[in-house]
């Protein structure tokens, strides 16, 4: 496995690749690698004939200053897991290389989607996403690049940006890999004391509980989920939470479902202790199925 942290060490090896018709399979991560991560890799082996998992994390990203400060640096352990699975490359650029002038200049933003749910909580967020994204897209070139629908709306945003910019590149969600007790697998895990993560399962188990009142509907109706929405909150919050939202949306685009639509997602993100979770469902009321 190589690990490569200049620009143009990376681009020497992708031209080589390309020279000889390798298919390259593409996973962008902030490190701090867990076993969500890991599946996306594997996903990639099974997609690519070269793998290349990026470590690099985003300050561009980070909406608060102490959560970039806090963020853990495990590179070291990291590569030793993408060591274990046969990984090609591991590109993990410093944030000098990555943003020269020390800032964002060109911004990519994707407009309509990236203002809501996170990006109404975490403003600025979804623009970070894009634009480093799209740098790694031109850096790399992958063929295919692996994303996980923990985080449901940056799968969206990376689709719709890779849609409007013509972006030669197969964008491949996930589904959410979760522990035993259904807490999602999330590096903000981390932040949970013992007891706290005894809680924080409590989070998936209420967005299922939504979704089964949602199929038992069967169909969109003029009269919504908000009653659905309010009483989720509300037993998040008795059970030790400080919810932010609890929305149901069209899969599509994250707009609020009107009658006749068919796939939804319930999305929800939650304060519990320091740790800020998120996580989500897909519903599919026309063959009775929830992801």
């Amino acid at each position: 496995m190589q690990l490569v942290h200049q620009i143009e060490e990376l681009q020497a090896q992708i031209r080589a690749w390309r020279t000889s018709g390798e298919t390259i399979a593409f996973v962008p991560t902030m490190g701090n690698l867990h076993g969500g991560h890991l599946t996306l890799v594997e996903r990639a082996k099974e997609l690519g004939t070269k793998v290349v998992v990026s470590i690099f994390v985003n300050p561009a990203q980070f909406d608060r200053a102490e959560d970039l400060a806090a963020y853990p640096k495990t590179l070291n352990a990291d590569c030793g897991y993408l060591a274990k699975l046969n990984t090609d490359l591991v590109f993990a650029p410093t944030p000098e290389s990555m943003y020269p002038t020390g800032k964002l200049r060109t911004k990519v933003e994707a407009p309509g989607i990236s203002d809501i749910l996170e990006g109404e909580k975490r403003p600025g967020h979804f623009t970070g996403v894009a634009t480093v994204v799209c740098k790694l897209f031109n850096l790399v070139e992958p063929d295919i690049a692996i994303f996980g629908e923990k985080d449901f709306q940056q799968l969206l945003v990376v689709r719709q940006m890779v849609k409007d910019l013509n972006i030669n590149v197969q964008i491949v969600g996930v589904t959410a890999v979760r522990e035993t007790d259904g807490l999602a697998m999330s590096s903000r895990n981390g932040y949970l004391t013992p007891e706290q993560r005894q809680q924080a399962p409590y989070l998936h188990q209420t967005l299922q509980e939504a979704a089964q009142q949602i199929l038992a509907r069967g169909k969109v109706t003029d009269e919504g989920f908000e009653s659905i929405q309010q009483i989720m909150i509300g037993h998040l919050a008795e059970h030790g939470f400080r919810p932010e939202y609890f929305e149901v949306r069209r899969a599509s685009d994250l707009q609020v479902p009107v009658t006749g639509d068919e796939n939804l997602v319930i999305l929800a993100s939650a304060w519990m202790g320091k740790a800020r979770l998120i996580d989500n469902v897909q519903v599919f009321l026309k063959d009775g199925r929830i992801v």
